[in-house]
């Protein structure tokens, strides 16, 4: 039986949950003061330090769900996201929109990623 890992765990989450070879990262949002550009840039670096303490990277994705506040916001986030990605690297995408915890909040980011 494979063991799973929790990494920066309180009573409601883990940042980090490692099963076999196999990240989840808990949903990764950006400051509730920046516009839609900066939220995913904020969120998106945040996705980069987790994967970095948990030995992977961007180009070990594997799949990535993104909630919008608002689908009015996909553009602008596209353009931060298409940055983001390492060319050839794209994981199995899924974006929609969702009311998010924060009315503040434009946008969210949960992915699964490989180990090594």
């Amino acid at each position: 039986m494979q063991t799973i890992e929790r990494q920066q765990t309180n009573q409601r989450m883990s940042q980090i949950v490692v099963h076999g070879n196999t990240l989840y990262l808990a949903g990764q949002v950006g400051d509730p003061q920046h516009n839609i550009a900066d939220q995913t840039r904020d969120a998106l670096a945040r996705v980069d330090a987790l994967l970095e303490q948990a030995g992977s990277s961007r180009e070990r994705l594997l799949q990535t769900t993104i909630w919008l506040a608002d689908m009015a916001d996909f553009a602008a986030m596209n353009a931060v996201w298409d940055a983001w990605v390492p060319a050839g690297h794209a994981p199995a995408r899924a974006c929609g929109e969702a009311k998010l915890a924060d009315p503040a909040l434009r946008v969210e980011v949960i992915v699964c990623a490989a180990r090594g």
